[in-house]
């Protein structure tokens, strides 16, 4: 029987699904988190054979003595894993100081977490990249600035999500990010893309073949929505495309990714750009070696009626899976932000679009920054479809 530590089985709360189909395939599902034992949903405890407790899982030291404790309790650890990009950089420790050598290492981290990092293995899969330059000072940033042109968007090399992300249009706004900037986190400097941004999600075996395969659009900038406290949507494609499909399996095989879920993001350009492509070219974007965040592997289910919580316990339990796809439509999010005079309210958009949709609820302040305050998820046969949901969801009353 394999041991399997899940760290944060609680978070995000829909990752008890993981642990279900672990315990489902005959694991020994070994839960590590911060949140007392009698807070956790009754589905998680169900599925785990153990739980222990730590005060703070920031707590390197803590965690580890917890790992130590379950070693002596079950035997050597078979797979380690939190399926969450906060923790990425501590799973990877941890295998490394208990030889647990099913997943990425320390040594693994710099280009699988460092956006300059990143870039060489993109360009090995022949993929572009934006060109950039790590922050330093304002002559050094106005002279990278003085090839690629304004704007151009800084961010943390090292970052999650789109946090402390910004698009600077002029020199007072690139004078104030170096005086307003953290002192202690690099910056990476990019020239900005004219794009929308395109995902390849995929569950990837050992042998570094895909055993499930989508996509998500979002039409709409994630660092927007944050730094504009803007109203969220994306949407799980009803096809791939190949270009993107394509682009996903090459990125796969240059950043040797075997034995994961994995969440890859590309741009699409909306024009030709000099040195990336004509309009509709894939451009690079950043590697994310974990699931699409929040409520997006359930989206993939209602998408593809499938489960994806299976097939990734499949691929970790018998490196193959037998679950495939009874049907293919789009799924859409939309996340709408407390405070704004939308004009149709909860109640309406849930009795035109009661027969689509599949989740409605109100999301935790940890998600709703990126993700809006309400979110609806629903499903539909055509784009058009769609398209109307959304124009309905996001139209405000005019401004008296």
């Amino acid at each position: 029987m394999k041991n399997v530590v899940f760290l944060s089985p609680n978070f995000p709360t829909n990752y008890w699904q993981f642990c279900r189909e672990l315990k489902k395939n005959g694991m020994n599902v070994l839960g590590i988190g911060d949140q007392p034992y009698d807070e956790l949903s009754q589905d998680l405890k169900e599925n785990l054979t153990e739980y222990y407790k730590v005060s703070n899982l920031e707590n390197y030291d803590e965690v580890y003595r917890g790992v130590a404790f379950l070693i002596f309790k079950y035997g050597p650890i078979d797979w380690l894993e939190s399926n969450n990009e906060y923790w990425l950089e501590q799973d990877a420790k941890l295998r490394t100081a208990f030889h647990i050598t099913s997943g990425f290492q320390e040594s693994d981290m710099p280009r699988i977490k460092f956006k300059s990092g990143m870039k060489e293995f993109y360009q090995k899969a022949g993929i572009p990249t934006a060109r950039y330059h790590m922050v330093d000072n304002f002559d050094g940033c106005m002279e990278f600035i003085k090839t690629v042109g304004w704007p151009v968007i800084v961010k943390p090399d090292n970052g999650v999500g789109a946090s402390h992300t910004y698009r600077l249009s002029d020199e007072q706004e690139l004078k104030n990010f170096l005086s307003e900037k953290e002192t202690d986190v690099s910056y990476i400097m990019e020239e900005f893309i004219y794009a929308e941004i395109n995902s390849y999600d995929a569950i990837i075996d050992s042998h570094g073949e895909p055993l499930f395969e989508t996509g998500n659009i979002t039409p709409i900038s994630i660092m927007d929505i944050v730094n504009n406290e803007d109203n969220a949507i994306f949407y799980i494609l009803k096809d791939l495309p190949e270009d993107t499909r394509k682009a996903g399996r090459a990125t796969v095989k240059s950043f040797g990714v075997k034995s994961r879920f994995v969440h890859f993001e590309f741009f699409r350009l909306t024009k030709d750009q000099e040195g990336l492509g004509k309009k509709g070219s894939i451009v690079a974007l950043e590697v994310n070696m974990r699931p699409c965040g929040g409520f997006t592997p359930d989206m993939m289910n209602f998408a593809h009626s499938l489960d994806v919580y299976k097939i990734w316990a499949d691929m970790i339990a018998f490196d193959k899976t037998e679950v495939r796809s009874k049907g293919h439509a789009y799924c859409a999010f939309a996340g709408r932000r407390d405070g704004k005079h939308f004009v149709y309210d909860d109640a309406q958009i849930r009795e035109k679009y009661r027969f689509n949709l599949k989740m409605d609820q109100r999301l935790p302040k940890a998600l709703a920054e990126a993700m809006g305050d309400q979110m609806y998820v629903a499903l539909f046969k055509t784009k058009k479809e769609m398209d109307e949901f959304y124009h309905d969801i996001l139209k405000c009353k005019a401004s008296v």
